[in-house]
């Protein structure tokens, strides 16, 4: 059995630049470290109960496989945060059939990050 201590999400940005703008001043993720210089500059942020690492480049287009799942607290505060700060809302607030309320943004290189909140009464929260 693997005991797994740590994790991270490592992303291949196709502008580095771009990317640790969206993901530092658009999204606002808190850095945990960052490493190196030029273009294979890495930066290590924090991601709920992991991490995500933005570093090197990318050595073609991005591929349509990556999504990336975070919980807030409020969808719709989420939204007119993100709105006000340009980022690119590919759908927004929505309450799911199966009581989560879920939208969909997209990084610069298109990857698609879901933003979900967990209602208050949603059985994910608590389970008898």
């Amino acid at each position: 059995m693997v005991h797994v201590l740590s994790s991270r999400v490592l992303l291949r940005p196709s502008d580095p630049d771009a990317s640790r703008d969206f993901y530092g001043k658009t999204l606002g993720l808190s850095v945990y470290r960052e490493f190196g210089t030029g273009r294979e500059r890495g930066t290590v942020y924090f991601l709920g109960g992991g991490f995500l690492e933005v570093s090197g480049c990318a050595d073609g287009p991005p591929a349509d496989t990556l999504r990336l799942w975070m919980q807030v607290e409020d969808c719709a505060v989420a939204h007119e945060e993100l709105s006000a700060r340009g980022a690119r809302i590919l759908r927004p607030p929505v309450q799911e059939p199966w009581g989560l309320i879920e939208m969909w943004i997209a990084d610069p290189d298109g990857h698609r990050i879901v933003l979900t909140e967990v209602p208050s009464d949603h059985p994910l929260r608590y389970r008898p």
